[in-house]
């Protein structure tokens, strides 16, 4: 593992990195580094590759893909029947290890399709509609392990130019451009310093800030750096940036729109713990900032292959079947649950028994599910002091190309064959500061496999934040064309052809301060009761690594504990034993 590729350059930073935050900003006792989160000590975790999932060394493990890739590695002496509720991609993911452990998949999901937040689905005339723009980091490494598995990785994704586009009013654009020789962390140093984004003044603060962060530290140090950041949960990216430095045209043009597009938050409200989380992994993976998209809709490119998987292993998915209840049994003297029976399914509540369940479910979801009785413990009572953001997803379709401003007559042509992302434009993710939309994207472009369709132009899929989701369907497509006008001139002359709105009024759990401590664990009090979903304690943020991450482990946990003579199989006996 190489931690480090230019100690030159940290050494030259390192003699003003030595107070990461100010003393006025810091909330409680100072903040010295505990390690509470680093593998060795994490607590709670029974399986080894639970704990190689969280910590300090789980970011630099170049062994997690291959893990996620090549399945669990065991098969369990002991069968067990689990019941997973959700198939979002945690559940799924969490399915595929556990069946081929050798165990009994059954999941039911509330939706008629599969995905969760990154579901899909076609509508009446054949468009296919997404809750959410779904894009690849090139550090999600446990997610293209998955996808690997499963056949859809060379397939289903096209990698983008390794550049970071940010679309200004009047059409000026600004980027961070990674493409260098040299790898990180040079290859982002220069990127931040050649940025068109930022004028001089604000590129100076910006580089002060950066130079006295626990970025630097972890370019020779990175346990001290990545214990720095986990105990920055406690104040905003904005109180963190210009506590030492940090300029706010730098947070105006440039870092609230990466907030945005990483939690729908700014940087007065998003943790700084979840921003330095992110741009540790860049300075230190020049691969982590390069970015990849489906060649077509989430559910055939990501969900499909999945699903055959699941199949050809013979877990049942149950769709429109919504958990009514988790059965369970109750201490008589404590009055505390101490074991789940199984869940009661749909509208009947038919009852379906279990030896082990899992609640693959969001933070609405799995408050919605939870028995009173669980929030007893404090565990499951602390999930309610989560909260969610809404978003809304408008994709609107237009008779030329929206992103080519520099010919007018290439963006008007919609004749022929433009598949394979050929048509005019921008193929790549896109920011802006002045929108209400962060991030955006033309997906007959980025993703043509199902969005490019013949003698049409740009389908530009854009996700505004809540600053804009209590507007009506018509006025969000009605801003989304106009915004779209004031950055890029030149489309005034398109025409919509196709519009469409999907509203989520509880989204992404929110990465505001003080969260992180109240994100469980994936085992839990009731020892054949498991959770799982990117809210749940891991070290991503709530996207698709993070769900990917928690489906792992929670099957590791399982697989960990099913056999023995105190393991969930012979638990299960005892119970129906005591039962008859």
């Amino acid at each position: 593992m190489v931690r480090f590729q230019s100690v030159a350059i940290a050494s030259l930073l390192w003699g003003v990195a030595g107070a990461f935050v100010p003393a006025s900003l810091r909330r409680g006792p100072a903040l010295v580094p505990t390690k509470m989160s680093t593998t060795a000590e994490a607590p709670g975790f029974t399986s080894e590759g639970a704990k190689q999932q969280v910590g300090n060394d789980s970011f630099l493990n170049e062994d997690l893909m291959a893990r996620a890739q090549n399945g669990p590695g065991k098969v369990n002496q002991e069968k067990l029947k689990i019941g997973i509720v959700g198939a979002g991609l945690a559940g799924m993911i969490a399915a595929m290890d556990l069946a081929d452990a050798g165990h009994d998949v059954e999941m039911f999901e509330l939706r008629p399709f599969v995905g969760g937040k990154v579901s899909s689905w076609q509508d009446k005339e054949g468009n296919h509609i997404e809750m959410g723009l779904h894009v690849f980091f090139g550090c999600y490494y446990n997610l293209f392990g998955i996808m690997k598995r499963t056949g859809g990785f060379d397939e289903n994704l096209r990698v983008k130019e390794h550049i970071h586009t940010f679309v200004n009013e009047g059409g000026k654009l600004g980027a961070l451009d990674f493409q260098f020789p040299i790898g990180a962390p040079v290859s982002g140093l220069q990127a931040f310093a050649k940025t068109e984004q930022l004028g001089v003044e604000d590129k100076f603060h910006n580089a002060v800030r950066l130079g006295t962060s626990p970025i630097v530290r972890a370019l020779v140090d990175f346990d001290g750096g990545m214990d720095m950041v986990r105990e920055l949960d406690d104040i905003t990216f904005t109180e963190w940036f210009t506590g030492l430095g940090g300029s706010r045209g730098s947070l105006d043009r440039m870092w609230d729109a990466i907030a945005y597009a990483l939690g729908f938050l700014d940087c007065d409200n998003i943790s700084a713990r979840a921003m330095l989380t992110i741009f540790m992994l860049f300075a230190i993976r020049t691969e982590a900032s390069v970015l990849r998209m489906l060649d077509g809709s989430p559910q055939t490119g990501l969900h499909d292959p999945i699903i055959k998987y699941l199949e050809d292993r013979n877990v049942k998915i149950n769709l429109g079947s919504a958990c009514r209840e988790i059965v369970h049994d109750i201490d008589e003297k404590t009055g505390l649950p101490i074991r789940v029976r199984g869940v009661k399914i749909g509208v009947k509540e038919e009852f379906h028994e279990f030896d082990t369940v899992i609640a693959a479910l969001d933070v609405p979801g799995i408050k919605k599910v939870l028995p009173k009785s669980f929030r007893q413990y404090p565990m499951f009572d602390n999930i309610y002091n989560l909260d969610t953001v809404p978003i809304a997803t408008v994709q609107v379709r237009f008779d030329g190309w929206v992103t080519e401003m520099n010919d007018d007559e290439r963006m008007m042509d919609i004749a022929g064959d433009q598949s394979d992302g050929n048509g005019a434009g921008i193929d790549n993710l896109l920011y802006s500061v002045d929108t209400e939309f962060s991030c955006f994207a033309d997906l007959a472009l980025t993703s043509p496999g199902e969005y490019y369709k013949h003698g049409e132009g740009s389908l530009i899929q854009a996700v505004f934040d809540e600053r804009a989701t209590n507007r009506s369907e018509e006025q969000l497509v009605e801003d989304c064309i106009k915004q779209l006008n004031n950055i890029f001139p030149s489309s005034r002359k398109l025409k919509c052809t196709w519009s469409n709105v999907v509203k989520l009024g509880q989204s992404l759990y929110r990465e505001k301060t003080g969260q992180d401590k109240w994100r469980p664990k994936q085992a839990t009090p009731i020892s054949n009761f498991f959770l799982a979903g990117s809210y749940t304690y891991q070290d991503y943020l709530d996207s698709m690594e993070g769900a990917t991450r928690s489906g792992l482990m929670v099957a590791d946990e399982i697989i960990a504990r099913a056999d023995g003579p105190n393991g969930l199989a012979a638990q299960a006996k005892e119970a129906k034993t005591q039962t008859a």
